[in-house]
């Protein structure tokens, strides 16, 4: 299991507990699992911007080891730490998708839409197989690292002019 995944899984368990403490009807436990979970929540925000911090003056490979690293790159954005700006972070998140090739076409600040444009790996442009396939690999790497994107949109690719063979005429076709 990948640390994203696990920091997916982690979170989505916490939002099942605090939910089910809120169902039960025991408003004052609910509130105070709450308010545990905001606490740790701002505990291990101030120390990721404490090491963020100190490592400011090191060099710049120690840092870029921690944004490379996908469990402290999702905490950092978790905790809006992440010194890399939204389009920057995205462009990181899609490198990672191998199975397709995807382009960002734009960004919709408002509903908070990605909208991508999907081609073969093999550069045909033709987009086949790409569509709901393409969208869910870019959906579960953009999960932890750009959380402002909410919906993703996927374009294939415009087919490009048909391509013909050209080739030499049978000998007896003269």
């Amino acid at each position: 299991m990948s640390a994203v995944s696990s920091a997916e899984q982690t979170g989505r368990r916490v939002e099942e507990v605090l939910d089910r403490l809120a169902e039960s009807g025991e408003t004052a436990a609910a509130a105070a699992a709450e308010e545990l979970v905001r606490s740790l929540m701002d505990f291990y925000g101030a120390g990721l911007a404490r090491i963020l911090h100190l490592l400011s003056g090191a060099p710049g490979e120690a840092a870029a080891r921690l944004l490379d690293d996908d469990l402290v790159a999702s905490l950092l954005v978790l905790h809006d730490l992440h010194p890399e700006d939204r389009d920057t972070r995205i462009a990181r998140a899609l490198d990672g998708v191998r199975e397709h090739t995807l382009e960002v076409v734009g960004f919709d600040d408002e509903s908070g839409t990605l909208t991508l444009r999907a081609r073969e790996a093999d550069g045909c442009g033709c987009g086949s197989g790409a569509g709901e396939g393409a969208r869910n690999a870019a959906e579960a790497a953009l999960a932890c690292f750009a959380p402002e994107v909410r919906a993703v949109d996927v374009q294939t690719a415009p087919a490009g002019p048909t391509l013909l063979q050209i080739g030499t005429a049978p000998t007896g076709a003269r």
